[in-house]
């Protein structure tokens, strides 16, 4: 009898301590770790979110082609003519080519044909037609700055915006992928947990029923020992149903290269590689501040906005001007140009030249516009101000975090690592009949609490970690 229950108290203690010491990892061809970085690799491969961020980058170059459309060469042709009762009104075609140049004037050149009784006689040609070429010139409005500079010196700024978009799109895409990567793993540690406590409330009931029908232990005691493992049952039943929404939650980030879902494997798991202890200097977090007040995408689009808003200053200011534009077409006979035509004497007697001025007498239009964009540009700078600072007490309200979970993380592997002997020694007691199966579980209980508390600071440390680098505005230095 004494050989049978040294037996089963030896079974006991083998499987109490089992709980006490961290699972030995699986067989690496049984399952299949993915890491944190290479789902990572995934999402920004394949995942739509990805790929729409970097659609952006398309529709700036497609913004930066149409405003540069605005210096297209414009070739523009018209024919017409009128007969009524057997008379001939007239006969026209004109033909014209209008060439913008970047710095304000634009080069001209076309030819006419027109003929007829009842025509402008001002629109008159030669029988071989009229061709003509020459140059327009802003001298005042327009000269420095107009509206088609402005829009390409505008849309230059667009790609490196589309940029500041799609990191930032980028970030909080891969800041969501984190946080459910690192629930998956804390509710993978539970469900571990909770497995191994089960299997060991399993083994200790039907050890205690044996000792109960010998008449060694009081019949209660089996009621004790069946209780706790339906309460660990019901533990990991929830525990259960925790990790496998997490694990659809991270399935939702995985997509192929034909925009299909994917799903895990069956065998696969999260790693912990993250999880560990990473401290961050005050000097290191004194350069991520730097970086992040220089390449935050906000502080990035926000500087941005402020050259197109001096752009757009620049042209209402030039608005300010009188318009003042001068006009020379040199003439001749027939479509082909030849030598004689660019003599001096040729082009005193054989041009049309004209000269336009306007100019409003107040200016209120104008001017309003120019203290609007003044007034835009100032709610910008307030607005740069603000994020800068916003920026900073972000990062240094997460690098707090940071240094609270890394303290709280070292006092809870003590507590784990206290708990543990106090269960053991708890075993050793009961061993020799100084104490009882429901001590045991008290001390027992308190072990697994401490252990998922452990997993559970492990997976908040690595998603303060994810936060603090969000914060940054580039997650993908992590």
């Amino acid at each position: 009898m004494k050989e049978y229950r040294f037996f089963v108290f030896s079974l006991l203690l083998l499987c109490l301590t089992g709980i006490a010491r961290p699972g030995v990892a699986q067989k690496t061809d049984s399952v299949q770790v993915l890491t944190m970085h290479a789902l990572y690799e995934q999402v920004l491969a394949h995942h739509p979110l990805a790929a729409q961020a970097a659609l952006l980058a398309r529709q700036a170059d497609q913004e930066l082609r149409m405003a540069r459309g605005g210096f297209d060469p414009v070739i523009d042709s018209k024919y017409g003519e009128k007969q009524f009762s057997d008379k001939e009104y007239y006969t026209y075609w004109n033909n014209s080519l209008r060439v913008p140049l970047w710095f304000g004037p634009e080069l001209l050149a076309g030819y006419e044909r027109n003929s007829g009784p009842y025509l402008n006689p001002e629109k008159y040609t030669p029988s071989n037609g009229l061709s003509y070429a020459g140059i327009a010139v802003p001298l005042g409005q327009g000269l420095f700055m107009d509206e088609r500079r402005t829009m390409v010196r505008q849309a230059q700024l667009l790609p490196q915006m589309a940029e500041a978009d799609r990191l930032k799109l980028v970030n909080k895409l891969l800041l969501d992928v984190a946080k459910d990567y690192w629930d998956w793993l804390y509710y993978y540690h539970e469900v571990q947990v909770y497995r191994e406590a089960l299997e060991l409330a399993e083994v200790r009931t039907r050890a205690v029923n044996e000792r109960a029908r010998q008449g060694d232990l009081a019949a209660i005691d089996t009621v004790e020992a069946r209780t706790e493992a339906l309460n660990r049952r019901v533990l990991l039943s929830a525990a259960l149903q925790e990790y496998n929404n997490s694990k659809l939650r991270v399935e939702m980030h995985l997509w192929d290269e034909g925009n299909k879902p994917l799903g895990l494997a069956a065998n696969a798991i999260p790693s912990a590689e993250g999880t560990e202890r990473d401290p961050l200097s005050p000097e290191d977090l004194q350069e991520l501040v730097a970086l992040a007040k220089v390449n935050h995408p906000d502080i990035v689009k926000l500087d941005l906005k402020g050259q197109q808003l001096e752009v757009e200053r620049r042209f209402a200011a030039d608005k300010l001007k009188p318009k003042l534009n001068v006009e020379y077409n040199l003439l001749q006979s027939d479509f082909f140009m030849n030598g004689e035509a660019f003599r001096a004497p040729y082009m005193r007697n054989n041009y049309k030249v004209g000269i336009s001025f306007s100019q409003p007498l107040f200016l209120r239009q104008e001017r309003g516009k120019l203290q609007l964009t003044k007034i835009k540009q100032q709610e910008v700078d307030f607005q740069q101000s603000f994020a800068l600072r916003a920026i900073e007490n972000a990062v240094q309200t997460v690098y707090n975090e940071w240094l609270a979970l890394e303290e709280q993380l070292a006092l809870q592997e003590q507590m784990v690592a206290n708990a543990r002997i106090l269960q053991e020694g708890e075993v050793v007691k009961f061993q020799s009949g100084e104490s009882s199966l429901f001590l045991i579980n008290a001390r027992e209980q308190k072990l697994l609490e401490s252990r998922i508390k452990l997993y559970d600071l492990r997976s908040k440390y690595a998603k303060t970690k994810a936060q603090l680098y969000w914060s940054a505005g580039n997650m993908q230095r992590e």
